[in-house]
């Protein structure tokens, strides 16, 4: 295939047939015949394109879940999340694990 032709060079083009020399590969048709299968190294690459990013991985992962907390708690443990400079979920994260180390389970 030819060299990827630029815009400028496009428009600097005075004739047409100019214009039909650096224009000439959009001509053909696009042959699947032509595609291969990826390489091994391709495909590792193709697949660290494709993969989500997200947020890197704690420990065995993260799982979501629903809690319901009084009104008043919520809005005193998100006070001291934004003195502490922690999300709601990090307070939550310390508190469940400090609770666990006194118990004697962490």
């Amino acid at each position: 295939m030819n060299k990827k032709v630029s815009n400028k060079r496009i428009s600097a083009a005075r004739s047409a047939s100019a214009l039909g020399r650096l224009t000439a590969e959009f001509d053909q048709e696009l042959v699947a015949d032509e595609f291969a299968p990826l390489s091994a190294e391709s495909r590792r690459r193709w697949a660290g394109v494709r993969r989500k990013r997200g947020r890197p991985q704690k420990g065995g992962g993260v799982r979501v879940i629903s809690v319901s907390v009084e009104k008043t708690l919520l809005a005193r443990s998100d006070a001291l999340a934004h003195r502490m400079g922690v999300t709601r979920a990090g307070l939550i994260e310390r508190g469940l694990k400090a609770v666990l180390a006194a118990q004697g389970e962490g």
